[in-house]
């Protein structure tokens, strides 16, 4: 059996950390930093910074955070947002980035992501997948940090993106996103059953019941966690353990200890 992995979701707006309800209203957490310090040592398995407004500036500004960020923790980074050309990957692998997360660009420009996987591997690109229900078992791909809708159907565009190259997906419910009611567990299924590389779930986990569902109605890899552990609904280890008594396989062991 895999063993699910536990990613913290840290969204950063002006070098704070934000959060908000179907990435709207945000409010400010904290120092992305300390933040992301402290759940590195509580046991996560690996950190996911997003710039909430590189959209709109055409510019991802992690690069001080990434580089502080890998003085003290020792798990894999990804970062994302504003990530547009092959330049801005290099600069943030060269800052410490073990990823970056791709949305925007590629649907801009899906061959995007072709040339970012042959030129870095597949195991550099996380292509990001904002998804918005459009009907009973439809969702449709949302652009610019889930604010604009572009017609296309997530299923299709997953399927394509693992095709161009892509060797992850983020997907990214903004109807549960920040609701603590839940992941959108058709949706998760649906693209699970649609490709072959790991799924990261994102979106909706308020309780270990959650995540609990989640794992047991698809087959996604990792579940990215934000408002459960910002806001201390539960701890990482907890969560963990849960799922171990429950026999889902998790990365268990602390590497900063």
């Amino acid at each position: 059996m895999k063993k699910v992995r536990l990613i913290a979701r840290i969204d950063i707006k002006n070098e704070s950390v934000i959060k908000g309800i179907h990435l709207e209203g945000l409010r400010k957490i904290g120092d992305p930093n300390l933040i992301a310090s402290k759940y590195y040592q509580n046991g996560i398995d690996e950190i996911l910074f997003m710039d909430a407004v590189a959209a709109y500036y055409d510019r991802n500004n992690l690069g001080e955070i990434i580089k502080r960020a890998c003085e003290d923790i020792f798990v894999p980074i990804t970062v994302g947002g504003g990530i547009r050309t092959l330049d801005d990957i290099s600069m943030a692998l060269q800052n410490g980035a073990d990823k970056v997360s791709i949305n925007t660009q590629a649907v801009r420009t899906p061959n995007f992501i072709k040339d970012a996987s042959e030129k870095f591997g597949s195991q550099s690109i996380v292509s990001s997948i904002d998804a918005k229900k459009v009907g009973s078992s439809d969702w449709e791909v949302y652009i610019d940090n889930g604010r604009e809708p572009t017609g296309i159907d997530v299923i299709e565009w997953s399927q394509e993106l693992e095709s161009l190259g892509a060797g992850e997906l983020l997907i990214t419910s903004i109807d549960q996103e920040g609701t603590k009611k839940g992941f959108d567990i058709a949706l998760n299924d649906s693209v699970s059953r649609s490709v072959s590389i790991p799924i990261i779930s994102s979106g909706g986990m308020g309780s270990t019941n959650h995540a609990l569902s989640l794992l047991k109605g698809s087959n996604v890899d990792a579940l990215a966690v934000a408002s459960i552990i910002h806001y201390d609904l539960d701890s990482i280890e907890h969560i963990k353990e849960t799922m171990i008594k429950n026999n889902f396989e998790v990365r268990f062991e602390n590497s900063c200890c």
